[in-house]
């Protein structure tokens, strides 16, 4: 995160070495670099950081809800439907203040999540929510790619870049507007975390447990759309980032529960989404390429593999206790526990 930071501080025209960062942020008008540095990079990069945990913590929320390393935000509805509100009032030509936006993106977060709930039955079955979100997370970007057809050219770059993911232009006015969503996630964030322990062990488990399953499930999934469309309003939908980040913390710490991966997950989110912009900005430039791209190019690829590798250590582990019983049967010293 740190090598991050001081890449994203410095690196651009104008190129401002990593040791005149500090008189750089004290002369904020003094100077050409004082202000590319205040008002558009520093903003930017809190951006990146704040966006990359709020969807670090979602798909780590979503995952332990449902009991399955695919869910993720853009298989549930939720960020598809986030993208539509936000993207429908552009193409309508309905001018909306700015203030209004992140409340259009958790209206239609929710309708999608809504969907996806109702179709699966209120979430009784955690592997039908997840498959009923991917059909649901179809439709939604259908609508989208109508809309889309609708656009004049204009609109239609700007919903293109936006469906993509971009922190391109933002100021501090768009990391400003974040906060008072902020400050009603974090503490339900904080509370949700133990019941999702328990959710961990099963419906029946968490039933005789004390914690009536079908209703947690409902708050988590509430829980990630505050988290969730708020981001998207801004951003748009930077995919993966929710399905790579919570893999990431759960390698760390594999025997952890989900109130240790939490923080975790959510730092690990904010290092995705600060890596990932560095070459969205400069790779191609002038040009500057949307970071939802650059996520999903590396997210891809990364979460496979660390599906592969930690689905491989308890495979042979279990061999391994299948050959020590065999050993243990045959007369041999060696049990399971030894084996183990």
């Amino acid at each position: 995160m740190a090598v991050a930071s001081g890449c994203a501080l410095s690196l651009g025209t104008p190129y401002v070495p990593p040791h005149q960062l500090p008189g750089a942020l004290r002369d904020a008008d003094a100077s050409l670099a004082g202000i590319v540095v205040t008002e558009l990079r520093v903003p930017r990069l809190v951006l990146a950081l704040v966006a990359g945990a709020c969807l670090g913590a979602a798909g780590l929320v979503l995952q332990e809800a449902l009991r399955n390393p695919l869910a993720i935000p853009e298989m549930l509805g939720v960020s598809s439907g986030a993208a539509f509100g936000v993207a429908a009032p552009l193409v309508l030509a309905v001018s909306i203040p700015a203030a209004v936006e992140p409340l259009l993106a958790i209206g239609g977060a929710v309708i999608g999540g809504g969907l996806t709930l109702l179709a699966a039955g209120l979430g009784r079955s955690p592997s039908a929510v997840l498959l009923t979100g991917a059909a649901v997370a179809a439709a939604l970007q259908a609508a989208l790619l109508v809309l889309m057809v609708m656009a004049d050219q204009l609109d239609l770059q700007l919903i293109y870049r936006y469906l993509l993911g971009s922190l391109s232009a933002r100021t501090w006015d768009d990391v400003t507007g974040l906060w008072p969503w902020l400050l009603v996630a974090v503490p339900a964030l904080v509370l949700c975390a133990p019941v999702l322990s328990v959710l961990r062990l099963g419906d029946e488990d968490a039933e005789a447990l004390g914690v009536r399953a079908q209703r947690a499930r409902l708050a988590a999934l509430a829980i990630a759309v505050v988290l969730i469309a708020p981001v998207t309003a801004v951003c748009g939908p930077v995919a993966w980032v929710g399905f790579l980040a919570p893999h990431l913390a759960r390698r760390l710490n594999p025997a952890a529960d989900a109130v240790r991966w939490l923080p975790w997950s959510a730092a690990w989110g904010a290092v995705v989404v600060a890596v990932a912009d560095v070459p969205a900005r400069l790779a191609l430039a002038p040009v500057e390429t949307p970071v939802g791209a650059w996520t999903a190019l590396v997210g891809v690829p990364a979460g496979v593999a660390l599906l592969r590798s930690g689905n491989r250590r308890p495979a042979a582990l279990r061999r391994a206790a299948g050959s020590g019983a065999v050993r243990s049967e045959s007369g041999g010293a060696t049990t399971v526990g030894e084996a183990r």
